[in-house]
């Protein structure tokens, strides 16, 4: 299992335990969801709509799209290749391993106020680009396969 989580400190690596403890046979990833957003007001608001956006427009089936806090069967990742650099990756990486057949257990993690460094996506130019990129990749993903299917 390949270990994934951002480098700000918003989650505690000790917490890999937990992820660790629901390894089985039958689990190709353990996806943390936050079981309390400790930011300010309006991150919990654009996160909470992001989350109920994301998973509609992808009919992804987990809690808690953008959790940076995950166990993945490297087998799994190798038959997934990931072209997003944005803040779309998280979509990009949920859909892919979903359609792969990932089976998917889910475990709460503690998720901390940002202490060091600052918010990548909330400056315009990454937001934008951002946005575009999940529209290209929902595009591409689900847009354009049931087109096809017609």
């Amino acid at each position: 299992m390949d270990f994934y989580t951002d480098g700000d400190a918003q989650y505690d690596p000790g917490q890999l335990r937990l992820l660790a403890a629901h390894i089985a046979d039958d689990v190709d990833i353990v996806q943390g969801y936050k079981t309390k957003r400790n930011d300010p007001l309006h991150r919990k608001v654009l996160g909470g709509i992001y989350q109920h956006t994301i998973r509609a427009l992808f009919g992804l089936r987990v809690r808690d799209v953008d959790c940076d806090f995950r166990l993945i069967r490297k087998s799994l990742m190798d038959r997934v290749t990931l072209t997003r650099h944005t803040g779309a990756i998280c979509a990009e990486l949920m859909y892919k391993t979903q359609n792969a057949g990932a089976r998917v257990r889910e475990v709460g993690v503690t998720h901390y106020f940002r202490v060091y460094g600052r918010s990548q996506i909330f400056n315009v130019p990454r937001l934008v680009a951002s946005v575009v990129q999940l529209a290209q990749l929902w595009w591409e993903l689900v847009a354009v396969p049931k087109r096809k299917a017609r």
